[in-house]
């Protein structure tokens, strides 16, 4: 169903009440509120007046805080971290502190995929969001070798974030981050160029065993495309972890067409992202940047998993829900 009309750069998530969050931005930044499962929604909702919605929306899961990311133009730019505190109700930017890469480099938050709270291990509580660098700067195409993509993270509620070190490819950028029940985190890479210059494109995936502060073993999955595969220059996709005890199952979301920003498709891991052996289609027309997570166990939400993208039947954005028999 359609949530919202005009600009781009969708986001959601499910807050700790159970209550779908979506966000959007572009000239001006927005959320709508569903409390009954995706069925029904608010009105718009203000975050921030002008600016760019940077991606990595995130639910800090210890104090039901909701966090976006605003920068004020295309960036690298000033960036504004807004606060929740009462269910994606009401937003108030707030002072945070980022601190610089490994290569004295800062991050930026455009375009990437919603923010998690880590559950396992003894990085629990951490806040992770991906996050990129632009390197010599976004154009001419000639200078995406110099991109990179990595993580920022926070062990203190999101006053203070640390950069990760740089992901192990250039040319990267817009990603997304699942922990798996190990406490491993899965990171997975959009692609704005193509080193090996072969065709058709897929993403660029790599771990973490350190809560997302280095990554390795790198490589590039072969079965999940990079947006159309008659260009090297990718497209942002969606990424969960399914909330069931014991199981790696992933949801990745992205457009499978040889050309075009269309036919929006699901795919399904049950190992943590080793193998990708189930598809598909969402929706046939339209469908660009998509943002995809799982509902919360104990809320109207359990069960469903909740896929956000530009495009849809007008337009704009919208929200298709299913779950996981519906996948399978």
């Amino acid at each position: 169903q359609p949530v919202f009309q005009g600009g781009r750069f969708p986001n959601v998530v499910v807050t700790m009440k159970g209550t779908v969050l979506a966000t959007w931005g572009r000239p001006h930044i927005r959320a709508k509120r569903s409390e009954d499962g995706g069925r029904t929604w608010g009105d718009d909702i203000t975050i921030a007046k002008s600016g760019i919605h940077g991606g990595g929306t995130t639910v800090d899961e210890t104090t039901g805080d909701i966090l976006a990311f605003v920068e004020e133009k295309h960036p690298p730019a000033e960036l504004s971290v807004y606060r929740s505190k009462d269910d994606g109700k009401t937003w108030r930017a707030g002072p945070v502190t980022i601190l610089a890469d490994s290569k004295a480099n800062m991050p930026s938050m455009h375009m990437n995929e919603h923010g998690i709270t880590l559950r396992h291990g003894q990085h629990k509580g951490r806040l992770l969001r991906p996050s990129r660098q632009y390197g010599k700067g976004n154009r001419p195409a000639s200078l995406f070798p110099t991109h990179y993509t990595n993580a920022i993270y926070s062990d203190d509620g999101g006053k203070t974030w640390r950069t990760s070190n740089p992901f192990p490819e250039n040319g990267t950028g817009e990603a997304c981050v699942a922990e798996l029940s190990d406490g491993r985190v899965y990171y997975n890479s959009r692609r704005h160029w193509a080193p090996e210059g072969k065709s058709p494109l897929r993403r660029w995936t790599a771990w973490s065993d350190d809560g997302g502060a280095t990554w390795k073993d790198v490589s590039i999955c072969e079965v999940l495309p990079d947006g159309p595969q008659d260009t090297s220059y990718g497209c942002m996709g969606g990424l969960v972890r399914l909330p069931i005890k014991g199981k790696d199952i992933l949801i990745y979301s992205n457009c499978d067409s040889p050309k075009g920003r269309h036919h929006g498709t699901v795919w399904a891991s049950f190992d943590g992202g080793k193998t990708w052996p189930v598809k598909r289609l969402v929706f046939e027309g339209a469908h660009a940047y998509s943002s995809i997570t799982a509902g919360r166990p104990g809320t109207v939400t359990e069960g469903l998993i909740l896929h956000h993208f530009e495009g849809g039947p007008k337009g704009g954005s919208a929200m298709a829900t299913f779950n996981l028999a519906w996948v399978m």
